[in-house]
Parts: C-alpha cells; sequence; structure tokens
C-alpha cells in the first residue's frame, strides 16, 4: 500500500503557522514513506473562500518549498461527484431528508438544554413516513448509528472512543443543493485513496462522524493522526493577537524558509535532543510516534534563534540571494558595490533577521545621509579632523584594498599620532557608517569602494572642522 497523505486547507485566509505545520507533517510523513503528498482546497464554504486566500496558500507552500505530487484539487469542482454519493447515501438508506425549519431546530435544542440534555437535533425526520410540509427545501442528514461506539486508533493521541449515542444526523447536503464539510472530506479521502489522515486536534470531534459515513460507504478508513494546537506564549491557542501567525509574514519579517520549516517540525516533534535539522534529516528522521501529545508553545526568541544557525551555516552564495529582496525593499542598489554575499558573511553574526541584515548592510553601498547625532557630538571635534585626514591620506596610498592592508595602514596612523587605535576607530566609524555599531572597521571598510570611502572620510573632515 502507497502512502497517501493531504494537506486540505480552507481558502478563507492566508496559510497560518498551524497549517503550515500540517503541511510539513504530512509532506515529511509522505516523503519518508516512499509515498505521495496530496494539495487538496476545501472551498465549499462559498460566502468566505477567496482566490486572494488560494493563491496565499499556493504562495506559502512554494516559498516553504513543500512540494505537493497532485493537486490542488478543488471541492467546489467536485459537486457533481458528491451529490452521487449523497444519492447513493440516500438509497443504501443510510441518509433523509429532514424538513426543520430553523426555528422548530431552535424550539429542540432549547427544549433539551432545559431538560438539561444535550442541544442537538433530536431526529425528527429520521423515520417518518408523512407527506413533506410544501414549500420547504429539505436539507440531507445521515443516519448515524444509534447503538455502539467509535473507536479511534489515534497515530499521535492512542486510542479514542466515543459513543454514537453522543452523535447526532448530521446535515450532509444542505437545502441549496451544496454539501457539508464532513461529507466532502469523507468523499474526498475516498476517492483519492489517502491512507493517512494528518491534521489539527481541533478535527477529532468531526472523526467519528467522518468514520461512520465511510463505514455507510463501505471504504476503507485511513489512519488517523491528530496533532496537538500550537500555542501562544500565554498558553492559549495561538492566533492575531499573539502577532505574525501567516507565514507570509515571517518572510517579510526576514526569516529563512528552511529555518522556519526547523523551527515548526520541532514544534511537537523531537528526534532525542537535536534542535537543528537539514531537509533530508527531517524526511528520514520524522515519525508519527515520536509527535508530542500536548500543544507547543510558539516561542518568537527561538525562531530567531534558528534562523541565525542557518545563517551561520549558508553559504555567501546563498545569504546574497536570500538578502537581495530586503535590500531592494529599502531602496539599496547593490549592483554596483562588493558581491552581497561578502557582507551578508560579514553581518551574519550581529542580525537575527534578514530584515535586520539589510539595514545593517546599507551603508555598504550607500554614504551615510546623516550621523548619529550623539555620537557625532561626542566624536566630531576639531581635533578629530586631522585623525581622520592623516587616515585618509594613508589609504589613499594603498595599492592593495583589502582588510590585511587596510588594518596595518590604521595601526600606522594611531602609532603616528600616538594615540589609542579607539581614539580612531570611533571617529573612523562614524565617518564611514554613519552610527557606532559595524564589524571590524578594516572589514567594513574593505568591502566599500576605496574612492566612496575617501569621499565619506572627507565629509567628516569638514564636518569636524566646522565643530565648535
Amino acid at each position: 500500500m502507497k502512502v497517501r497523505t493531504r494537506f486540505a486547507p480552507s481558502p478563507t485566509g492566508y496559510l497560518h503557522i498551524g497549517g503550515a505545520r500540517t503541511a510539513l507533517f504530512c509532506y515529511l510523513f509522505a516523503r519518508k514513506h516512499g509515498g505521495e503528498f496530496i494539495l487538496r482546497i476545501e472551498d465549499t464554504d462559498l460566502e468566505r473562500s477567496n482566490e486572494e486566500s488560494v493563491q496565499a496558500i499556493l504562495e506559502g507552500m512554494q516559498w516553504l518549498g513543500l512540494e505537493y505530487d497532485e493537486g490542488p484539487f478543488f471541492q467546489t469542482q467536485r459537486f457533481d461527484r458528491y451529490r452521487e454519493v449523497v444519492q447513493q447515501l440516500m438509497d443504501a438508506g443510510h441518509a433523509y431528508h429532514c424538513y426543520c425549519t430553523p426555528d422548530e431546530l431552535t424550539a429542540m435544542r432549547e427544549k433539551a438544554t432545559a431538560e438539561k440534555q444535550k442541544p442537538r437535533y433530536n431526529g425528527f425526520w429520521r423515520e417518518r413516513t408523512d407527506t413533506p410540509p410544501e414549500g420547504i427545501k429539505p436539507v440531507v442528514r445521515f443516519k448515524n448509528p444509534l447503538a455502539g461506539k467509535v473507536t479511534i486508533e489515534d497515530a499521535v493521541k492512542g486510542p479514542i472512543v466515543i459513543d454514537n449515542a453522543e452523535l447526532d444526523d448530521l446535515v450532509i447536503m444542505r437545502s441549496d443543493g451544496t454539501p457539508t464539510y464532513n461529507l466532502t472530506v469523507v468523499v474526498d479521502d475516498m476517492d483519492m485513496e489517502i491512507t493517512h489522515v494528518i491534521r489539527g486536534d481541533d478535527h477529532i470531534n468531526n472523526t467519528p462522524r467522518q468514520i461512520n459515513i465511510l463505514e455507510a460507504l463501505g471504504a476503507e478508513r485511513p489512519v488517523y493522526a491528530h496533532l496537538p494546537m500550537i500555542l501562544g506564549e500565554d498558553g492559549k491557542r495561538m492566533s492575531k493577537r499573539h502577532g505574525a501567525v501567516s507565514v507570509m509574514q515571517y518572510q517579510a519579517d526576514g526569516f529563512l524558509p528552511e529555518a522556519l520549516l526547523n523551527y515548526l517540525v520541532r514544534l511537537g516533534w523531537s528526534h532525542q535532543d537535536q534542535e537543528l535539522f537539514g531537509a533530508q534529516e527531517m524526511r528520514d528522521l520524522f515519525t508519527l510516534e515520536a509527535v508530542n501529545r500536548s500543544g507547543s508553545v510558539f516561542d518568537n526568541k527561538k525562531l530567531e534563534w534558528v534562523n541565525q544557525q542557518y545563517f551561520q551555516a549558508a553559504t555567501p552564495e546563498h545569504l546574497g540571494v536570500a538578502l537581495l529582496p530586503y535590500m531592494q525593499s529599502i531602496n539599496v542598489e547593490t549592483a554596483g558595490g562588493h558581491a552581497l554575499g561578502e557582507v551578508a558573511m560579514l553581518l551574519r553574526d550581529r542580525a537575527k533577521t534578514l530584515v535586520e541584515m539589510a539595514e545593517s548592510a546599507r551603508y555598504f553601498y550607500q554614504a551615510p545621509q546623516s550621523y548619529d547625532e550623539k555620537a557625532a557630538k561626542k566624536q566630531f571635534k576639531p581635533e578629530t579632523a586631522d585623525v581622520l585626514a592623516n587616515a585618509s591620506a594613508r589609504l589613499q596610498a594603498l595599492g592593495e584594498w583589502d582588510a590585511t592592508s587596510i588594518q596595518s595602514s590604521l595601526d600606522a596612523c594611531a602609532e603616528e599620532l600616538g594615540i589609542g587605535f579607539g581614539k580612531l576607530g570611533q571617529p573612523l566609524r562614524l565617518a564611514v557608517t554613519g552610527g557606532t555599531q559595524s564589524p571590524s572597521m578594516a572589514d567594513t571598510i574593505a568591502l566599500i569602494d576605496q574612492q566612496d570611502v575617501l569621499a565619506r572620510l572627507g565629509r567628516a573632515i569638514e564636518v569636524c572642522r566646522q565643530a565648535s
């Protein structure tokens, strides 16, 4: 039997973090077992589904590199098939028309509540043979078994047992002829030969209903694996109030997709004490048995740490390509300067995200338009002009523009002037970068064009001379 998993989001919003983790686990399980991973768009909620959300889901999957083998399939393109199955259930006596009005259903539930019973549909039309009332379009309800139990051998949670008596006859087709979620999911999983349904544990209540429909259709049930929820730092289910929950927001915030995947795979799954996993390692090591049964807290600080580890492991080429869009977003042209990958490698120890790295990289390609006000007041004094002029003359004389030559030149400047290197390095850093934080000055200057550095020093010298 070939393993087949599916990720089945509803296109009513962006691809959120919980959905991305579900997609990742489905993907890894299929890949580990040499199976197939299917993408299915569950868009039967016609009022809330929209094309923008579909594109957001596809974009998120592409950015994360979660390649699917089949799909995307759209449920709205399968309505004829769903109606066919509903008719099949009707003909076999497993479903029936229900003519209850909304008011009657409300009264039914209120009565049950008053009698301290579970508020639900009481099966009023289940066995009736009356002439249907005129002017009412019926829904179709599934005849849930009245006795017995449904046992789910959950691959994550372990055995789950639900009494059929706890389940009412759910609607499988609305009065307008559109199918409902629990019916479409069953038909799709059956037709697509899904072997493992891996999804959030908010679906546990749906699972016994879906199993009963599958059995009424004579179909084999898949293995179910319900994943615990992702929690915010307050211990509650992660939502918008906890900050960024859209996958593409993490792209905008400057995280590498491979770092986010690594963080997500560890959010509820573990392999010994290992924290960092390559893509192939994830596929080789992932098992449902190692998924935690309880919820996991999303920690932005930990995600930033993982992102930094990926910065450290990246090649200059990869980091440069990743950083480029963020440079473009702040209108910095990099084509005329040193390779962006070299700059990124110099900055990777100091940045948690690509957004931070891009802002730090600005001065490698653009001369500072202003100086840190507090630092300028302290560093740019008339006597500093001679220090910077000496350094400028030495740098201008260099034939080899590399960090070693630059450092030797600056050391000679400080020695000749009889000052500690800090007396030179601090105003030099301010002149070249506009701020007080950067990698070593020799490494920094080496990645800026020689004439550009001299021009920056010339401007700073003038500022020093004009200082009072």
